[in-house]
């Protein structure tokens, strides 16, 4: 078994010159960054709880990571199952809810990929790896909520 190391920096800058004196004293901006990263990514909360709508939020980081990794796990599976893709898009939404005495948290993801590929290639296929790449996810494979997928093939 091998184990993978990820270390990131989170760095507070919505100190307002109160610090956390209440808790409409501060905003919640940070920014995240990762060695050999050029450039830091700057976040916020949701907007609901206080946060800079222009900025990125945690739970749009936690929704983009699934996409992603599920991205990357189907283009290797579609490159092994000789399934040429030409373009991969995706809008993925994260649903979270909220209330009563526990705190938040995500019920499903689902992703909207709209893939396309080469009009000779198998669609089913291509429709089926959706299902494999979910499975060899990581993030998917940490995540305690359902992952779907609603995956629209294209010919080119």
């Amino acid at each position: 078994m091998r184990t993978h190391h990820y270390k990131v920096d989170i760095i507070w800058t919505g100190n307002q010159g109160t610090g956390t004196s209440g808790y409409t004293a501060y905003n919640r901006n940070h920014s995240f960054s990762a060695e050999n990263k050029t450039e830091a990514i700057k976040l916020s909360s949701d907007p609901a709880f206080r946060g800079d709508s222009s900025l990125y939020n945690p739970e749009e980081l936690l929704v983009a990571s699934i996409a992603s990794c599920h991205m990357l796990w189907y283009l290797h599976l579609c490159a092994d199952a000789k399934i040429t893709v030409m373009n991969y898009k995706d809008s993925p939404e994260g649903f979270m809810e909220e209330g009563g005495t526990a705190p938040g948290k995500f019920v499903k993801v689902i992703l909207h990929p709209r893939i396309t590929i080469k009009k000779n290639d198998d669609s089913q296929k291509a429709i089926a790896l959706h299902h494999e790449a979910n499975a060899k996810c990581f993030i998917s494979n940490s995540c305690n909520f359902p992952i779907e997928h609603q995956p629209e093939i294209y010919f080119e």
